[in-house]
C-alpha cells in the first residue's frame, strides 16, 4: 500500500481537526479494504461522523483541489 502525502494530510485532518481517534479512523480504513468505498462515506456510514463533520470533510477535500 502506497501512502502519499495528501492521505497523510487527509488523516491529519480528521485525527486533528475532527478529532476522531485512531482507533475510529483504522475501523474506516479496514472496511475500505473490504468495501473499496470513500473514506468519508465510511466514517459517515458507520457513525464515525455526523452529517455537519461529513459537510467539513467534503469542504476541506474541495480546499485541497
Amino acid at each position: 500500500m502506497v501512502v502519499r502525502n495528501s492521505d497523510i494530510e487527509f488523516l491529519n485532518f480528521l485525527h486533528q481537526d475532527l478529532e476522531l481517534s485512531t482507533a475510529d479512523i483504522s475501523v474506516a480504513l479496514r472496511h475500505r479494504e473490504f468495501d473499496n468505498g470513500p473514506l468519508p462515506m465510511l466514517l459517515w456510514q458507520y457513525g464515525l461522523v455526523n452529517l455537519e463533520q461529513l459537510e467539513r470533510i467534503f469542504d476541506w477535500l474541495d480546499e485541497q483541489i
